[in-house]
């Protein structure tokens, strides 16, 4: 699997959470600009429920619960309810004090609404988030730790894998400000 740029330490680390993998499967998938939706994030709606493909009508809706929504389903844990709203996920697994890696992490964004993705590392002052609508892509994006309103860890059904913990890196990059 190729990692994101940057992130190429994730190869080392030993095996990675379900979701870390299935969310880095889907890394770059971009919305069609204009009024054009991409049929893989459309598809994504499809995947979930029909209340999802009813709320879901195009990728210029913000669609990071969505992407939220197709990882976890494809890693085997049941969706909450109303995935597309990013709070929701505030309800998903369980509280986490100190966030670990394939962990959901939610925020408030400025002006109101929310964002939910996974974490995958984190700086002094920013969480290094792999999510959706996230400049309109699924990337890694630097989020300030402020804005975090949920830490949130899927129940293992297993056993918690090894690499689920924090990781340190360099702050690169600048911070995201509204992840659509």
């Amino acid at each position: 699997m190729p990692f994101p740029k940057g992130y190429e330490w994730l190869g080392a680390i030993g095996p990675l959470p379900k979701v870390v993998r299935e969310a880095l499967a889907l890394h770059g998938t971009k919305e069609f600009p204009g009024g054009a939706d991409n049929p893989v994030i459309m598809g994504w709606a499809r995947e979930i429920t029909k209340d999802v493909v009813a709320a879901y009508g195009g990728d210029e809706i913000p669609w990071c619960g969505l992407l939220a929504a197709v990882v976890i389903h494809r890693a085997g844990y049941p969706v909450i309810s109303s995935p597309l709203w990013a709070a929701n996920w505030a309800k998903f697994g369980a509280k986490s004090h100190q966030a670990g890696l394939g962990d959901i992490l939610v925020f408030k964004r400025p002006g109101g609404g929310g964002h939910v993705g996974f974490y995958i590392a984190e700086d002094e002052s920013a969480y290094h988030v792999l999510g959706g609508n996230q400049s309109d892509a699924v990337t890694i994006t630097r989020i300030a730790k402020t804005r975090c309103t949920a830490i949130r860890r899927p129940y293992f059904k297993i056993g918690q894998p090894a690499s689920v913990k924090p990781y340190q890196v360099k702050a690169g990059g600048k911070l995201s400000t509204n992840e659509a």
